[in-house]
C-alpha cells in the first residue's frame, strides 16, 4: 500500500484569453435530460517523454492553454440557469472556469505497473465538487493543478465585471455555477496527473475528450485547435407542438409502462454505503476463453463489447437474486457520431450531448437459461434498432418527459463503450504521454450504476479492456463467482484489478 501528501492551491477562475460574445445559448432536448444534471469526472495520467522539452512551467502552459480554449468553447465559461418550463439554458457571461493547481509527493509508477482503474486514489486527485448534482449557476468546469506560488481566487472578469458569488458549496470560500472544474497535480516523477469535472448538460464524454485534446494542442503551442467547437444544439431539439406524443418511442416502452416500484429492485433500495464497486480486467485470451462458448462463424464477426455485455448481463443478473418471471432490461448507450448513425449526421466538432439508449427486455428465466450467443444476439439486436424513425421519436420523447419525473431504470442494466476516453484517445502533449485514465469512481455514486467499458494495457503490455461493475456487497460476492465460472477461473481474483492503494 503506498500513501502520499497532497498539497493543494487556493483555487481560481480561469476566464478566457480574449473578449467573447455575450449571449444566451439553447440546450438541446438530448443535453436537457434530468438524469444528466451532474458532474461527470474524467481523469488522465501523465507520463514526461524521455528527451522532450516541454514548457519551463507546466502549469501556466496549461493555465494560459485554458484560457485561449475557452475563447473557442466560450459556453463553458458561462454559467446554467433554467428557464421558462423548467429548461435550462446557458448565459455565456465569460465567468470562467476553477482552476486549481497541486503537488502531490508520489511517483506516477507507485500508483502500479500497469496503470489500470479503479483508481481509489482518484478524490486526492480531482477538485471538491461538492454537490455534484447541483449544477445552476455554478462554474461547468473544474480542474486542479499545482505550483508552489500560491494564488487568489480572482473576482472580476478580464472586462472589469464582478464574477457571482464564487465558490462555497464546492469546499472553496463562494464558489457557484462553474460547469468545467480542472485540477492539475505534478508528481515527483516529473509526470502529472489532469482531473477535469464537467456538467454533462454541456458536454458528453467526447466532447469533453474534444476541450481537453484542445487544450493539449495549445499548451505545445498551436494558435489554432485542429477541431473547431460547433454548437448546433438544434440538430436534437423537436419543434415545439401542443400536441402530446400519443406513441413514445417503443424502445422506451419498457421504463415507460413499467409499473414496477424502485423498492423492488435491490440495486435501487440499497444504500449508498452499502454498495460496492469493482473493475474486471479482459485481456484477449480472457475475451477469446468468452468467444469458444458461442459458434465459430459468429464469434468471427461479435465484437468484444457484445460478448463482455452478453456474459456481465447474465452474471449480474443472477448475482441480483432476481426471481425467474420478472422482466429484466439491458440499455445501450450508443454515440450518434459512430458510423452506425447515417440518420442524422453529427457535425465535426459537436461537443454536445449526442447519445442514444435503446433498451431490451427480456424474462430472467430466459436470459439466464438461454445459450450465450442468444444473449449476445439480443445485444446485437439492441444496437441495430437505432433507425432514423427511432432517434426523432426518442429525442420527441425525451422532450415530452423533460418536466416529468426521472425514469425509474427498474432491473436495468446500462453499459456504455467508453474505451475511446483512456490511453488511446489521441490526446497528445508531446512532452508527455497519456498512460491511463477515463471515469473514475467519484462523486455522485448513483451516476455510476452501469458499466464502463475502458482501454487499458495489462502486464504484458496487451490491449485490453477494464469492465465496472457496482453493485450490493452480497451481491458483488455471487458476481465474482459467476464470472470465474465463465472464465475457467477457479480464483475470481485473478480477474479483480487490485490496486496498490
Amino acid at each position: 500500500m503506498v500513501s502520499f501528501k497532497v498539497r493543494r492551491r487556493e483555487p481560481e477562475l480561469v476566464l478566457p484569453a480574449r473578449p467573447t460574445p455575450r449571449e444566451t445559448k439553447a440546450l438541446s432536448d438530448v443535453d436537457d435530460q434530468e438524469w444528466l444534471r451532474y458532474y461527470e469526472t474524467v481523469i488522465g495520467f501523465f507520463r514526461r517523454c524521455p528527451g522532450e522539452d516541454g514548457p519551463e512551467d507546466l502549469v501556466e502552459a496549461i493555465r494560459a492553454a485554458l484560457a485561449e480554449a475557452l475563447v473557442y468553447y466560450y459556453p463553458v465559461a458561462g454559467r446554467l440557469r433554467e428557464a421558462a418550463g423548467g429548461k435550462l439554458v446557458v448565459d455565456c457571461t465569460a465567468e470562467g472556469v476553477v482552476f486549481v493547481e497541486a503537488d502531490a509527493d508520489v511517483r506516477l509508477e507507485e500508483f502500479g505497473e500497469p496503470l489500470l482503474p479503479p483508481y481509489p486514489c482518484v478524490e486526492e486527485l480531482l477538485c471538491d465538487a461538492g454537490d455534484t448534482r447541483d449544477i445552476i449557476g455554478r462554474p461547468m468546469l473544474l480542474m486542479q493543478r499545482d505550483r508552489d506560488r500560491k494564488r487568489g481566487l480572482r473576482t472580476r472578469d478580464g472586462n472589469g465585471y464582478p464574477i457571482s458569488d464564487g465558490l462555497m458549496g464546492m469546499g472553496y470560500p463562494r464558489v457557484y455555477g462553474y460547469n468545467f472544474p480542472c485540477r492539475l497535480t505534478r508528481l515527483k516523477c516529473g509526470g502529472f496527473v489532469a482531473g477535469f469535472h464537467i456538467c454533462h448538460n454541456v458536454a458528453d464524454g467526447f466532447g469533453m475528450i474534444q476541450l481537453m485534446i484542445t487544450i493539449a494542442e495549445l499548451a505545445c503551442g498551436a494558435t489554432v485547435p485542429s477541431i473547431l467547437p460547433v454548437w448546433k444544439r438544434e440538430l436534437l431539439c423537436t419543434p415545439h407542438s401542443p400536441f402530446p406524443i400519443t406513441y413514445p418511442e417503443p424502445l422506451y416502452e419498457p421504463l415507460l409502462n413499467s409499473l414496477d416500484s424502485p423498492s423492488e429492485d435491490i440495486m435501487l433500495s440499497t444504500p449508498p454505503e452499502h454498495m460496492v464497486s469493482e473493475c474486471f480486467l479482459f485481456g484477449p485470451r480472457d475475451v477469446a476463453t468468452l468467444r469458444s462458448y458461442i459458434p465459430e462463424h459468429i464469434a468471427t464477426s461479435t465484437t468484444s463489447f457484445e460478448l463482455l455485455t452478453g456474459v456481465m448481463w447474465r452474471c449480474r443478473t443472477i448475482a441480483l437474486g432476481y426471481q425467474p418471471s420478472q422482466r429484466v432490461r439491458l440499455m445501450i448507450t450508443m454515440n450518434a457520431r459512430g458510423r452506425w448513425n447515417r440518420h442524422i449526421p453529427i457535425p465535426w466538432g459537436y461537443y454536445g450531448n449526442a447519445h442514444f439508449s435503446p433498451i431490451a427486455e427480456v424474462t430472467v428465466d430466459k436470459l439466464c437459461r438461454q445459450p450465450l450467443i442468444d444473449t449476445v444476439e439480443i445485444v446485437r439486436r439492441t444496437k441495430r434498432s437505432m433507425t432514423k424513425e427511432c432517434m426523432e421519436l426518442m429525442v420527441k420523447t425525451i422532450a415530452s418527459l423533460r418536466q416529468k419525473p426521472c425514469l425509474e431504470e427498474v432491473r436495468t442494466y446500462e453499459v456504455c463503450d467508453t474505451k475511446w476516453i483512456g490511453a488511446g484517445n489521441g490526446l497528445q502533449l508531446g512532452f508527455a504521454e497519456l498512460v491511463g485514465g477515463g471515469i473514475p469512481f467519484a462523486g455522485d455514486i448513483t451516476s455510476k450504476l452501469g458499466s464502463d467499458h475502458m482501454r487499458c494495457k495489462n502486464k504484458d503490455g496487451e490491449d485490453s479492456t477494464v469492465v465496472s461493475m457496482l453493485l450490493p456487497k452480497p451481491a458483488m460476492e455471487r458476481f465474482k463467482k459467476e464470472i470465474s465460472v465463465w472464465m475457467r477461473k477457479p480464483d475470481e481474483k485473478n480477474l479483480i484489478i487490485q490496486s496498490s492503494l
